[in-house]
């Protein structure tokens, strides 16, 4: 092969790639749901988890959790996460609404000890 059609080759192998890499076909995503989202299907039980050490010293476990996904409650694992200071953690949970039931995702809020109520910078 002479260098130019060396060129060639590699400059068609180039567009053929830019081409063809436009051409991904990805699965439909599934019913998009959102918390706060009433959902007539009680979540189960919490499942039991075995939770092993932690990581680090003073990592906090968050607790797994139901989630509705697609038609379904699904089940999403606890894990191991370091602490936020001057921060608690509030679990995920479900609460009644209507004839239904509505999910509150978990989230670290300010703890209140007294000094600022919550609403303050800590010094």
């Amino acid at each position: 092969m002479t260098p130019d059609q060396s060129f060639r080759a590699a400059l068609l192998a180039g567009a053929l790639a830019l081409a063809l890499g436009g051409c991904v076909v990805a699965p439909a995503a599934p019913y998009a749901y959102a918390p706060y989202e009433t959902v007539v299907v009680a979540p189960p039980p919490p499942r039991v988890e075995i939770v092993g050490a932690a990581p680090y010293p003073g990592y906090l476990w968050i607790g797994g959790y139901w989630t509705w996904r697609g038609s379904r409650h699904d089940w999403v694992p606890g894990y191991w996460q370091a602490p936020r200071p001057g921060y608690s953690w509030a679990p995920h949970r479900w609460v009644p609404q209507g004839r239904g039931w509505q999910e509150r995702p978990g989230h670290w809020q300010r703890q209140q000890d007294g000094r600022d109520g919550g609403r303050g910078r800590r010094r």
